[in-house]
C-alpha cells in the first residue's frame, strides 16, 4: 500500500473537498481521485461519498481514518529514523501570526538551505493552543510568546526577539505624554484571551490606567489598521516586520513598559530529533540584513 494514497485518503476528509486536497498536495482532482479508487479497490471498501457539495469519510472511511494517520505518522518516523544523524523527515511546526510573517520564513529559508531533506507541515494558531500542541507531542515546535510560567523540562526554549509594549496612535493625533493619550482616546484593546493581551492588560492595572474600552480583538494588523484609520489607539508588542503597508500612524514607547519575548518551544526527544536540533540550530543563526 502507497502511503502517498492514505495521505490523499486524510487530506480529502480534512478539507472535505477533493478539489482542495488536490490543491494542497499539488495534484490535479482527477489524479487524487484516482489515487482514492486504487486505495479503495486494495481495501475492499468505498472509503468517501458525496453529501452535497462536500465530501466526507463513509463510515468504512471513519473506521479507518486514525490507523490511516498513524500509519502516515510512522512513515515519516521512519524515514528520520533510518537517516539517522542526517536532518530529515516532517517536522511539525506552529506559529502565531506575526511570526508566521516575521520570523519563521527566514528560520525555514536558512534550514531548507543546509538541509533540504526535511519536509514541514506548519500549523497557525495561538500561543496557548501551539503552546499544548508541543506539550502533547503533536507539533515538534512552535513560535510562540513565551508563557509567563515554566516550560516543562521535557521540552527546549530558545528567545528569538524581544518585543516591547509601544503605543499606537493616528498619525495626526496631538500630543506625546503616552499615559494622557490612552486615558483621553477610544482604546482597542489587545485580546486578553491572548498571553500578549494578558501582558498588555497587566500593564494598564499596574499603573491604574482607566481606558475608555470600545473594542477587544486578537488581530495585531488589523488593531494597527484601525489606528491607522483614527478610530482609535492601542497598546501593543512591537512585533516583528512586516506591518501592514500604508499605515498612518505612530509609535510611542511606554515609560516601565515591559513586553512579551517570543521565541521557538520545541520538544528534547523524538524520532526526528536531528531535524529538531536543526531547526533549533536555524533559529539561533541572525538573520542577515537586506
Amino acid at each position: 500500500m502507497d502511503i502517498r494514497f492514505l495521505e490523499s485518503f486524510v487530506a480529502v476528509a480534512d478539507c472535505g473537498s477533493i478539489a482542495e486536497a488536490a490543491r494542497r498536495l499539488n495534484l490535479t482532482p482527477a489524479a487524487l481521485s484516482q489515487r482514492l479508487r486504487t486505495l479503495e479497490q486494495d481495501l475492499g471498501h468505498s472509503l468517501v461519498m458525496r453529501a452535497g457539495r462536500r465530501v466526507r469519510p463513509t463510515a468504512s472511511g471513519l473506521a479507518v481514518l486514525d490507523h490511516a494517520r498513524a500509519l502516515i505518522e510512522g512513515a515519516r518516523d521512519l524515514r528520520a529514523i533510518a537517516a539517522q544523524d542526517e536532518p530529515a523527515g516532517q517536522l511539525r511546526l506552529g506559529a502565531i501570526a506575526t511570526s508566521l510573517t516575521g520570523l519563521l520564513p527566514g528560520i525555514v529559508a536558512r534550514l531548507r538551505a543546509r538541509h533540504p531533506r526535511i519536509e514541514y507541515h506548519i500549523r497557525p494558531d495561538s500561543s496557548v493552543n501551539l503552546y499544548h500542541g508541543v506539550i502533547a507531542g503533536d507539533l515538534d515546535a512552535a513560535v510562540i510568546v513565551r508563557p509567563q510560567f515554566p516550560v516543562p523540562k521535557s521540552t527546549g526554549w530558545l528567545t528569538l526577539r524581544e518585543e516591547p509594549l509601544v503605543l499606537l496612535v493616528p498619525e495626526e493625533a496631538p500630543g506625546t505624554d503616552p499615559l494622557a493619550i490612552v486615558q483621553n482616546h477610544p482604546f482597542i484593546r489587545y485580546d486578553r484571551n491572548q498571553w500578549g493581551g494578558q501582558i498588555v492588560d497587566r500593564y494598564l492595572r499596574q499603573n491604574t490606567l482607566k481606558v475608555r474600552e470600545w473594542l477587544e480583538l486578537d488581530a495585531l494588523d488589523a488593531i494597527a489598521g484601525l489606528v491607522s484609520r483614527g478610530l482609535g489607539v492601542a497598546i501593543v508588542p512591537d512585533w516583528a516586520p512586516p506591518w501592514p503597508e500604508g499605515l498612518r500612524l505612530r509609535k510611542i514607547a511606554l515609560p516601565d513598559a515591559g513586553g512579551r519575548q517570543t521565541g521557538v518551544l520545541w520538544n528534547l526527544s523524538g524520532a526526528r530529533i536531528a531535524a529538531m536540533q536543526a531547526f533549533v540550530e536555524a533559529c539561533r543563526t541572525p538573520a542577515r540584513g537586506p
